[in-house]
């Protein structure tokens, strides 16, 4: 009896499952034939699917509103989008067509603002959250926002020398204001407070004094974020809890104050026995600010969240085709990809972020342990598994084969364009991947198109100064 990949797969997980399924041996997405991709466009490749956009959105729209529901909560729910996450505008756009908030993170993304109120694709009424460190740039462009009229524009003050910095280009305008409280890190980090934010302890002296009677400040929101991501820990609870203790505090001293911003946190797929209960975290999260705002005697708060990665991580996916197997040791056998893994999914060296890796086609082979290898010089290139760097488990083939092997990496939608750098300079000059657009018609037919080719030669010695 052979133990074909296949094999594996269905008895280690529930397979077929959302988003992946097999079409006459061939894997599939979302319905859409990886291998057709792969015939029309070749490889290496990118491709962003547009309606799990959406599909994200109206997921945690739907149970945070139901939570808010069953836990006879008195307060909106408002979902944001960051830019930073992924910056494309076919991203931005299928963003927006769910009529989404947006977040901000640097002086550039105000001019994405104003570029999308141009293009006619949001209005001056829809909801900007102001994050980041607030350079003159950053601030003097947001005071422009207000002058043209953008009436919910929301800047979080990510330090307390930030209102004076604010107030002097403001001037006599209102401004509404948002404070960020500074996070106590988990315990294996380098550091113990968060860099971003203002400490606890100052937040209540800073609005006595300088926000309070103040004329022209308003405050609206009070915001926290957990790097780590919203878990259902002992830390994560721990610092929600303390984040939900100041709320109370100021609304109990600012009638103005009426927003509560989780920030974002929410988890992905990166791998096929994910389990991660959104319905419950989300009921715990509303029924806990309920439960304290009763308690305490004040209006419970409109919720933000800032999902970015959420958002769009699960859309993305990348194709390689490996070019040779090489085997360096008795035990040691390597797939080399035609493009470097450093340069396209820079999270999973730099951060060992992993994202669900799996063969486009030859699963009914046997299947064996593998290092996968990029093709620049640079010993980091390379992926393996999260456990004690061991390889990852794909079929085995022959150099023979008529077809070759393809490999996809999954989830990749978020952050990995932004961080390589896309379209600039890659290491060994390896060029930026072709980019696909795939989206569905009304009628739920597939369409694909090529957003970019394939970076060329020219294009990266134009950056150089040769020409």
């Amino acid at each position: 009896m052979k133990n074909t990949y296949f094999d594996l797969i269905d008895q280690t997980y529930y397979f077929p499952q959302e988003g992946f399924d097999l079409d006459d041996g061939y894997l599939t997405f979302h319905g859409i034939s990886l291998k057709h991709l792969i015939e029309k466009h070749g490889t290496p490749f990118r491709f962003i699917y547009l309606p799990k956009i959406g599909a994200q959105i109206k997921k945690a729209r739907n149970l945070f509103n139901r939570a808010i529901k069953k836990n006879n909560y008195s307060g909106s729910y408002n979902f944001c989008y960051c830019t930073k996450c992924n910056h494309f505008s076919h991203v931005v756009g299928e963003a927006l067509k769910q009529n989404v908030n947006l977040e901000t993170s640097s002086s550039f993304d105000i001019d994405l603002i104003l570029n999308l109120l141009k293009d006619g694709k949001i209005d001056k009424q829809r909801k900007i959250i102001n994050n980041g460190y607030k350079t003159d740039d950053y601030l003097k462009k947001i005071v422009t926002l207000i002058d043209i009229g953008f009436t919910n524009v929301i800047i979080v003050l990510d330090s307390i020398k930030e209102l004076n910095r604010l107030l002097d280009f403001s001037g006599a305008r209102k401004v509404k204001i948002g404070l960020r409280m500074a996070i106590n890190e988990e315990p294996q980090s380098s550091y113990y407070t968060s860099r971003l934010g203002i400490r606890q302890e100052e937040m209540m002296n800073f609005y006595t004094n300088f926000i309070e009677k103040s004329e022209t400040v308003e405050l609206k929101m009070l915001h926290f974020f957990v790097d780590s991501g919203i878990k259902d820990s002992l830390y994560y609870w721990g610092e929600f809890q303390r984040a939900l203790m100041l709320y109370i505090d100021l609304k109990k001293r600012s009638k103005s104050l009426d927003s509560f911003n989780l920030g974002g946190g929410f988890p992905i797929r990166n791998n096929l026995g994910f389990d991660y209960d959104y319905e419950y975290i989300i009921n715990e999260i509303i029924s806990n600010i309920s439960e304290a705002c009763k308690t305490e005697k004040v209006k419970e708060p409109d919720i933000y969240t800032e999902f970015g990665k959420y958002t769009v991580g699960e859309s993305g996916a990348i194709i390689f085709k490996v070019l040779e197997q090489k085997q360096q040791n008795d035990s040691e056998n390597w797939y080399l990809i035609d493009n470097s893994l450093m340069n396209t999914i820079p999270d999973a060296w730099s951060i060992h972020e992993k994202f669900i890796l799996l063969p486009i086609n030859k699963w009914q082979n046997e299947y064996g342990r593998a290092n996968i290898g990029g093709i620049s010089c640079d010993h980091s290139d390379y992926y393996n598994s999260e456990d004690f760097n061991q390889e990852v488990i794909l079929p085995k083939y022959s150099d023979k084969d008529k077809e070759p092997l393809y490999l996809g990496f999954f989830h990749t939608g978020a952050y990995q364009d932004a961080i390589s750098g896309y379209g600039g300079i890659k290491h060994c000059l390896i060029p930026s991947p072709k980019h696909v657009i795939i989206d569905r018609d009304k009628q739920g037919n597939i369409i694909d198109y090529v957003y970019r080719n394939e970076q060329s030669a020219e294009e990266m010695f134009k950056i150089l100064g040769y020409e």
